[in-house]
């Protein structure tokens, strides 16, 4: 049997942490003793301090004299300082990041580093305790702790467990439907930002006890209080404590605390195991991406000669061996000569209980949970290879899943022999090389195999190839539990590459049952009112192509209800008059569809040659200035139709400008009666307010501009849900009403030139009681009979084609619009009031301003007559022949703000047009 494993008391010696010594200072008041005070823990290109104990350890024994920091100190002069102790807690390791090129690599995570479960636990419980001294029994009750993913998220677990009774949730960059966000932030030094707050209770951020965060370091400190400062303003409360193994500020920043605790009226504490800094001197970051560009091409031609591909499964890791730099270091293992087996062992997980802390883990789940340990250990130890006893046994965790493997981890420990050590695998892309004074030895590269939401990437476990493990014990949860993870080059092939014997154990995914909803800004309570987001549960999921339009089904979801088998269209006289004549609403029923002559077709596919990569550029506009000033990753959400091409192609530009794949939804929108309350109700439930983004085409006089705003306001007051920001993205705003536009031009977007076939084949959107219920979304028809003349992706192509060429014009573009002063001056709606009195029309409704808008006047509504800017060229092509099959008179106006506008026919009856439905003047 193993040494009992700490309870909580105390810390094992061998971690170089004993309570009662200088393990950071509480900083209340953004105190903390100078940089550098105690003796310096590494010196310049030199071993650390004395013989380094347990927390050092790496793939390769025999080498605890030589700090894992020395390499990286040697070549880029950096310098970690602190105190005693703190190399014993940190190496150093080189990763290609634009924002830091060096690692801080901590031994004592679980994370980069194999390690003793007992220790990595005792850090963070330890930790805790002091948590629970600071706060006191009273407080410590009513704390809730919040840990960063991916690499704290353990840590944040084994805080929790030594705070005592505080809930647990971590940050997570895995979105899961049908949760809502109760927050979000970025990570400034990742190569990977966007976190997730998705607690399954709503109140669970929302009361007012203290709030502890955890993360494995304590820097510029920037996500930490970003991510407070956010939270502070939904749910403010009297306390934080930020929990961290190491305080690394430097002495620019030992007095942001205090200051931050003055700005947000809060006490603000900090705890940590030990402090230091690194010295960082000038050039570092370019030096430091210098020197792993060259390590990575000595190692990729060191690998064509020594390694490639054997036994059918693909490994990577280096070797210093062949790098001159490094003369004398020892060569990394080969792989097996056969690959190991694996074996699948079933856990006894009980059911229902949470997987971590992704949607809270409260202190009845640590209950059910520590019941469970003992049996799930014993499985695992009776599915260990009996023939290599004691051995040496790794358990690996999985991303963000690191506390349930540790816990097991600690159990295994505990009950066996085997000398067990715990680590993860990981996204975050770090430099390895074999070398004692490098923290990174060894590395497995695999595909991500979760289906991450932000697309495949490789995945990695550092330290494990050449450590010498007998047995691996692979800890997933069953989302990723894929075949990605079983095919050839996947994590168990690799693993099977340098041990004898994998065990894969499975832990199902939790997932709340049903949709959480909005937090308010009072602690949760015993009410049975219904939360705000209620309506939302009973809502479909958007429909999508090809069932639902010919978009693809990722391209955009329809937030709207298929009326493809109800008659709704009525000829356009009919409609003009029941519309005018107050009878009926414009929503209530459609026009009939359009179809274009083979000359207006020709027109069409001549516009659009000819503005692709006009529109490209705007395209790519409006896409930066959003991603710049709205959201890093926001929720596009098109006002149907006439955005939803704009926002499918604003999506393509984020995705083939930045890899990102955005959220792309389509709502409807009706003058006179506003935003569709239940596609508002069904994005809250499933995405944070303040990311989404509404999209639309352009802008006329700006009337949908105002109407969104009035709705917005509307609906916050009647269900309690805030954070929608009615501002419009538009490709163009000749009207001058929106701030973030791809240009202010009035010209030709071809899209304007058809209806649904440009659209993907959906009508205009429906709003009539008899059809669409209190808790339906509006409705919409899907003209799948119009197939063979459909356009809509044909013209989303041949934008997103010119793409490339135009990305230098789109920077510059977004420079100029970025500190122009783009406040709407609303010029547009000042000349349509003009116009509609000089015209003796007295009804703004009637005056449609803009190339787009008088396109609609001539295919849906009855036109009187056209008003065209004096030398308006091609860009009016179509507009001229669209009038003449109509019979519309076209007037050259010289002073005219759009390119042109279209009257509506004023106080229209049948009577009023001729027989063959053409206008007359009156």
């Amino acid at each position: 049997m193993k040494k009992a494993v700490n309870d909580g008391s105390g810390v094992w010696s061998a971690t170089g942490f004993c309570p009662g010594t200088r393990t950071g200072a509480k900083a209340g008041a953004g105190a903390r003793g100078p940089s550098g005070a105690g003796r310096p823990t590494g010196a310049r290109g030199g071993p650390v301090g004395e013989a380094s104990q347990e927390p050092s350890e790496g793939p390769v024994s025999g080498e605890a004299s030589v700090w894992s920091g020395s390499w990286v100190a040697g070549r880029l002069g950096v310098e970690l300082v602190g105190d005693e102790g703190l190399g014993e807690l940190l190496g150093l390791a080189l990763r290609r990041n634009p924002k830091r090129a060096h690692l801080l690599v901590s031994n004592v995570l679980g994370k980069h580093v194999p390690q003793s479960p007992a220790v990595v636990y005792g850090y963070g419980f330890a930790l805790g305790l002091r948590v629970r001294d600071l706060l006191g029994e009273d407080q410590a009750r009513r704390a809730v702790v919040l840990g960063y993913a991916e690499t704290a998220t353990g840590l944040g677990h084994s805080v929790a467990d030594g705070v005592g009774l505080a809930p647990c949730l971590h940050s997570t960059r895995r979105p899961v439907e049908g949760v809502a966000r109760a927050g979000g932030f970025e990570e400034a030094h990742s190569h990977a930002t966007s976190h997730l707050l998705l607690p399954e209770n709503p109140g669970l951020l929302a009361g007012d006890g203290p709030l502890v965060l955890v993360d494995d370091e304590f820097s510029t400190g920037n996500t930490i209080l970003n991510t407070i400062r956010d939270l502070h303003e939904r749910y403010p409360r009297g306390r934080y404590v930020i929990v961290a193994l190491v305080d690394m500020r430097s002495a620019a920043d030992l007095g942001r605390l205090a200051d931050f605790a003055h700005e947000i009226d809060a006490t603000v504490d900090l705890v940590t195991a030990a402090s230091g800094t690194v010295r960082l001197p000038d050039g570092v970051l370019e030096k430091g991406q210098a020197l792993v560009a060259e390590q990575e091409r000595e190692q990729e031609q060191a690998q064509k000669h020594e390694h490639g591909h054997e036994h059918g499964h693909e490994y990577e890791y280096e070797s210093a061996a062949v790098i001159p730099a490094i003369p004398g270091a020892p060569a990394i293992p080969a792989p097996r000569p056969e690959p190991g087996t694996v074996a699948r062992v079933e856990l006894g997980w009980p059911e229902g209980l949470a997987d971590g802390g992704r949607h809270g883990f409260t202190p009845e789940h640590r209950t059910r949970l520590e019941a469970a340990l003992p049996a799930m250990a014993a499985r695992v130890a009776e599915a260990l290879p009996a023939d290599s006893a004691p051995g040496r046994v790794l358990v690996l965790g999985f991303e963000e899943l690191m506390y349930a493997p540790l816990r097991l981890a600690v159990a295994l420990e505990k009950l066996t022999d085997a000398e067990v050590r715990y680590s993860t695998t990981t996204r975050s892309p770090v430099l390895a090389l074999d070398d004692p004074g490098y923290a990174i030895r060894t590395r497995l590269v695999f595909p991500a195999h979760d289906d991450p939401a932000d697309g495949p990437g490789e995945r990695y476990a550092y330290n494990v190839a050449g450590a010498g493990f007998d047995a691996v014990v692979a800890v997933v949860d069953s989302t990723a539990d894929t075949p990605e993870l079983h095919a050839p080059g996947g994590l168990l092939a690799q693993l099977a590459a340098h041990t004898g014997r994998v065990l894969l154990a499975v832990v199902p995914s939790y997932v709340p049952e049903r949709p959480s909803a909005e937090p308010s800004a009072e602690p949760a309570t015993g009410s049975s009112t219904e939360p705000p987001t209620e309506r939302s549960f009973m809502l479909p999921e958007p429909l999508r192509g090809p069932a639902f339009s010919s978009y693809a089904a990722d391209e955009v979801g329809w937030l709207l209800q298929d009326l493809s088998d109800t008659h709704l269209e009525a000829p356009t006289e009919e409609r003009e008059e029941a519309i005018q004549s107050g009878g009926a609403h414009y929503a209530e029923s459609l026009p009939v569809e359009y179809q274009p002559s083979p000359q207006y077709q020709e027109l069409f596919r001549d516009a659009l040659a000819g503005s692709a990569a006009r529109i490209a550029r705007a395209v790519g506009a409006v896409t930066e200035t959003v991603l710049a000033e709205r959201s890093p990753r926001p929720v596009l959400v098109s006002l149907a139709r006439a955005g939803t091409p704009v926002g499918v192609l604003m999506r393509r530009w984020a995705r083939h400008r930045h890899g990102l794949d955005l959220s792309h939804y389509a709502v409807s929108i009706v003058r006179g009666r506003g935003i569709d309350a239940n596609a508002l109700r069904w994005l809250a439930a499933h995405h944070d307010p303040a990311d989404v983004v509404f999209v639309d085409g352009w802008t006329g006089k700006g009337a949908i501009t105002r109407e969104l705003a009035q709705a917005i306001e509307e609906f916050e007051a009647s269900d309690g849900i805030s954070g929608f920001d009615p501002a419009i993205a538009v490709l163009a705003d000749p009207g001058s009403c929106v701030r973030t536009y791809g240009t202010r031009e009035d010209f030709l977007i071809p899209s304007a030139c058809l209806n649904s076939t440009v659209s993907g084949l959906i009508s205009r959107t429906v709003l009539r009681a008899d059809l669409v219920g209190e808790h339906d979304f509006h409705g919409a028809k899907f003209y799948r009979e119009l197939a063979d003349v459909d356009v809509s992706v044909e013209f989303l192509d041949a934008i997103t084609a010119r793409f490339d060429e135009v990305g230098d014009a789109v920077d510059d573009r977004v420079k100029e619009l970025l500190s122009a002063d783009r406040t709407p001056t609303w010029e547009g709606w000042a000349a349509v009031e003009r116009i509609s009195e000089e015209y003796g029309i007295h009804d703004v409704n009637l005056v449609k301003p803009g190339v787009g808008e008088t396109t609609r006047v001539l295919l849906r509504r009855v036109p009187w007559k056209i008003l065209a800017r004096a030398g308006a060229g091609a860009d009016l092509d179509h507009v001229r022949l669209l009038a003449e099959q109509r019979g519309v008179p076209v007037e050259e106006v010289a002073e005219l703000p759009y390119t042109c506008v279209g009257l509506i026919h004023p106080q229209y009856t049948r009577g009023a047009t001729g027989a063959d439905g053409r206008a007359v003047t009156v």
